[in-house]
């Protein structure tokens, strides 16, 4: 077993080591260090990266990586494990999803070694941290006024990914095509397997996303043979979504709630109702499709055409399988996770 090579520097097997890397400098020239930690194991494997805050207001998936770290031990670990637990450093300083100059960093990969500040970012992870892994984790929330169910967003059609998927053991495993310039699309065009995991609202802290989100990295890594152990969640088989659609509001108005964030819904339910704030008759608003509410937004006031519900579309024989799901996600997570 030979020493793991990463940014510069040598992991002997075995070891943890933490490691710092240039990413940018602040305007009064104080530097902006990329930190990451790596475990290389004692024995061969798959290398693994887990990122989270590519998005610098999406916090649930920088505690999973920090609780991570924590449960982690390198000598007992097959293949090397990779964690960031902050990607967009400028925009996690500034509480922001955006870089300063309101580029998206998921929007600028590969990058370029000569652009603009994002180009810049995502080159460096993209040469120095994507090209040395076979798999990645991806960790993100919903944004700001938005939660988000927990769910993988992956390409359903690519075998490794999906696999990786399953084995997460999220709720719902949600189909979804790379956009341009987003790490998925840049893991797609390398062929490196990657999900994305989604949970929580950004800038809260959600510990039953936290809690799920660290169990299935670690049911991956089992997955992958870098973990020994069984997998946790045992009742819990992810069912698949091929579409998912938002439900807006055809009304300016206060939003009166009927539904729930994992809520299932029939087509023709109403979930909500558009109400004017001088007491004037209420609005449904009705479900388009049979489905699971994946995302809503937390704001109760919205203007016509704004989304409210998003929801993952499954077949009626589906639908009760999936409410399974969310069952057990409840009683495992939501019921025993202390406030």
């Amino acid at each position: 077993m030979s020493d793991f090579e990463v940014a510069g520097k040598r992991i002997a097997p075995g070891t943890r080591q933490h490691i710092t890397l240039p990413a940018a400098r602040l305007y009064n020239d104080a530097p902006l260090d990329l930190r990451l930690e790596v475990f290389h194991g004692s024995r061969p494997g798959p290398v693994l990266l887990v990122c989270a805050a590519i998005h610098g207001d999406e916090l649930n998936g920088i505690d999973v990586c920090r609780r991570l770290v924590e449960r982690t031990d390198a000598s007992k670990l097959s293949g090397t494990l990779i964690v960031v637990p902050i990607v967009n450093l400028l925009g996690f300083i500034q509480q922001s999803r955006y870089l300063p100059d309101r580029r998206d960093l998921n929007r600028c990969f590969p990058g370029s070694e000569r652009g603009a500040l994002g180009s810049r970012m995502a080159y460096l992870f993209s040469q120095e941290l994507v090209r040395k892994a076979t798999h990645i984790i991806d960790l993100h929330t919903g944004a700001i006024h938005r939660s988000n169910l927990p769910q993988i967003r992956v390409n359903v059609d690519d075998e490794a990914s999906l696999n990786m998927a399953k084995a997460f053991a999220a709720p719902v495993i949600l189909h979804a095509k790379e956009r341009d310039g987003s790490l998925r699309s840049l893991a797609n065009e390398w062929g490196i397997p990657l999900i994305l995991y989604e949970a929580g609202e950004a800038l809260r802290f959600d510990q039953a996303a936290i809690s799920a989100g660290v169990d299935g990295v670690e049911n991956v890594m089992k997955h992958l043979k870098m973990a020994r152990g069984r997998k946790k969640r045992q009742r819990l088989v992810p069912v698949i979504a091929r579409r998912s659609t938002w439900l807006r509001s055809e009304h300016d108005g206060l939003i009166v709630t009927q539904v729930s964030l994992g809520q299932t819904v029939k087509k023709g339910q109403h979930v909500a109702a558009s109400v004017s704030p001088h007491g004037d008759d209420a609005e449904p608003i009705v479900a388009s499709v049979n489905g699971i509410v994946i995302g809503l937004s937390n704001i109760p006031v919205a203007n016509e055409g704004e989304a409210l519900f998003n929801i993952a579309q499954f077949d009626a024989e589906e639908l009760g399988e999936a409410e399974d799901n969310i069952d057990h996600f409840t009683e495992q997570f939501v019921s025993t996770t202390p406030l």
